[in-house]
């Protein structure tokens, strides 16, 4: 049996050591019960209420397979898109840029030629303002798309693995025209709404106000980021991200909120397709998407999950076959579908300061852990 309090005792330390102010960790392993740990306090600033097992994280790039790559795998079980299809298929506006001949496999894997990051949002909204309905929302992607479509390739397309935002923002958008819904809508119906509606999903203006104070008893409360000088307010409730602010809160990089039992929700669906049990995605698709693509040692990238590396957050023992994603806040997700092991980290390491890098040594160590609580050393 694993000694859960060797697990809450490295948590107790981080928040002494200030790796985050507080966070939750979810341990799932095979047809055990969901192991829990929580630790530390919402917020650095008083007051400072305690965090719970069902607080809300901004879940950053997690983003990016939790609902944009899930998204996508749904699309092609119905036939909606392919992974040879070009950009410009489904974004005509590129059909004449050098992205528009990238194909969605090229995003997947970060191999497109695009930069990792631009500051568009300051050129979409230089004081600040997020788009507050749907239709100001359609506006700023539309000026988005532009912006991304004039941008020339910084490497050889397929050369080499260039982690991007502006990728996956692409990504969203073809989600979105092949849907014909917003990526919150697609998410909340598509997955959401399949999976007995969890506690995830995109933060849009107008829910704002309801979880703006991060006390919401309910919730378990919601965990503020850091203070954006570009917004001029600590961010509680709103994407940290400024390019998905940007965009009102939905992008296919960025948006998510979430608990650990929501992430868990779509985790277990990744995992139960993998072994071909029921699950709402498909089986030899997931295989793909897991899989990472250039067995070579070039880019440790499946198709919009990374694998373990040398230097991996996941530490020393999760099986080459694992798959997971990290996100800027402090979040994180490894799943080892060998040993039927998840392990979710939620934190909010950017408060007050995302200058706090400090989570970087620890995720390993924690990965660790876990894995030889649970499973025992190899």
């Amino acid at each position: 049996m694993p000694d859960l309090s060797l697990i809450q005792t490295a948590l107790n330390r981080a928040v002494t050591d200030g790796v985050f102010p507080g966070a939750v960790l979810a341990v799932r392993c095979g047809d055990r019960s969901v192991s829990r740990f929580h630790v530390g306090h919402l917020s650095s600033v008083p007051p400072r209420p305690d965090v719970s097992t069902s607080t809300i994280y901004d879940l950053a790039s997690l983003t990016k397979p939790l609902a944009t790559v899930t998204a996508l795998v749904l699309l092609m079980q119905k036939g909606s898109c392919r992974l040879d299809d070009c950009v410009a298929d489904h974004l005509p506006e590129c059909i004449d840029a050098p992205i528009g001949s990238a194909t969605i496999h090229h995003l997947l894997t970060h191999s497109s030629g695009l930069p990792g990051w631009r500051g568009f949002y300051e050129r979409l909204s230089p004081v600040g303002t997020i788009p507050s309905s749907a239709g100001e929302r359609e506006q700023a992607k539309q000026s988005m798309l532009s912006l991304i479509r004039s941008e020339a390739p910084v490497y050889e397309r397929g050369t080499r693995s260039l982690y991007s935002d502006l990728g996956f923002i692409l990504l969203g958008l073809i989600v979105e025209r092949r849907s014909r819904q917003s990526i919150s809508d697609y998410f909340f119906d598509h997955i959401v709404r399949r999976l007995g509606e969890p506690r995830i999903g995109f933060i849009l203006p107008d829910r704002l106000r309801v979880l703006s104070d991060g006390t919401d008893e309910e919730t378990g409360g919601v965990a503020p980021t850091e203070v954006d000088g570009w917004r001029g307010r600590l961010l509680c409730g709103e994407v940290h991200d400024q390019n998905a602010a940007a965009l009102g809160g939905e992008a296919g990089h960025a948006g998510l909120f979430g608990n650990v039992d929501s992430v868990l929700a779509i985790t277990g669906e990744w995992l139960h397709a993998y072994h071909g049990r029921k699950a709402i995605l498909n089986q030899g698709i997931v295989r793909e998407f897991t899989r990472r693509q250039k067995q070579e040692g070039a880019s440790s990238w499946a198709l919009g999950w990374d694998t373990p590396s040398t230097t991996s957050s996941a530490g020393r023992y999760f099986d080459a076959r694992s798959f997971g994603h990290l996100g800027y806040t402090g979040t994180s997700v490894w799943i080892d579908p060998v040993r039927e092991l998840e392990v979710v980290l939620l934190s909010n390491r950017v408060h007050p300061s995302s200058k706090n890098e400090a989570i970087r040594e620890f995720r390993p160590v924690i990965h660790d852990l876990v894995f030889q609580e649970f499973i025992g050393s190899i």
